[in-house]
């Protein structure tokens, strides 16, 4: 995540990493607003390949995540942000602007699981089983 708040977390062993992820209104379908976040937040579109379902995970916050994962390739060093404009530091009264996502990386399972947050982890587990068996979805 980006900001000033999540700066240097992940280096200090924190659970600061995120996929991307919004808000959507109830007019906007989630796999569609899943699309435009990746979009905003990385400045790519999602690959032409066929969406593979991860499900729902429920992070600590109570905020419900749904997500897809895509086959592809990017390059991280082109990825970019839009910004998000926050108080600064917090209670004074002055709004900064910050990039909503402060860097992309391509990085194992196993990196990834230790790096994002606790809940979103299991979204790497659900890939990896449903890669393994050859699915394009979850199981209920």
């Amino acid at each position: 995540m980006g900001g000033p708040l999540w700066s240097g977390k992940v280096s200090r062993g924190k659970r600061g990493w995120s996929i991307p992820k919004g808000e959507y209104s109830e007019e906007e379908q989630p796999f569609y607003a899943a699309c435009r976040e990746f979009r905003e937040e990385t400045g790519f579109d999602p690959s032409d390949s066929e969406p593979i379902e991860l499900g729902e995970v429920v992070q600590g916050s109570g905020k419900r995540v749904l997500a897809w994962a895509f086959e592809g390739d990017l390059d991280p060093v082109e990825a970019h942000s839009n910004t998000v404009e926050i108080e600064w530091p917090p209670k004074s009264g002055e709004r900064l602007s910050f990039p909503e996502v402060d860097r992309v990386e391509w990085v194992s399972p196993p990196v990834a699981r230790e790096r994002v947050i606790r809940a979103q982890g299991e979204f790497f587990d659900r890939l990896e089983r449903i890669l393994d068996a050859g699915q394009r979805a979850i199981t209920p």
